[in-house]
């Protein structure tokens, strides 16, 4: 894959989520939202602060994370639905 994301932005490859719930019903795919748990695919730099000083990033490619309903932007990229989004976004660790 050739994309980079710039600064505190994130690649997220969402995680699909289980097909039946946990009494054993199949849920649709019209009833199915979509899973707010991803792999983060890369990641950029890091935020700069006014001084010019490099701000890490907490998280690495290979992380587990769970992520707002309506973060990020979704995209296509090499055929797989993926999602970019600031390192804000994300809420958590997995």
């Amino acid at each position: 894959m050739a994309f980079t994301p710039l600064h505190d932005r994130v690649l997220v490859r969402r995680i699909e989520s289980d097909e039946k719930t946990k009494g054993g019903l199949i849920i649709p795919d019209t009833a199915k939202e979509k899973p707010a748990e991803g792999e983060v695919v890369s990641v950029g730099e890091g935020a700069r602060k006014d001084s010019g000083e490099l701000i890490p990033m907490t998280v690495k490619a290979g992380d587990r994370i769970l992520f707002g309903k309506w973060s990020g932007t979704e995209v296509t990229i090499d055929g797989d639905e993926m999602l970019i989004m600031k390192e804000s976004d994300i809420l958590g660790l997995l």
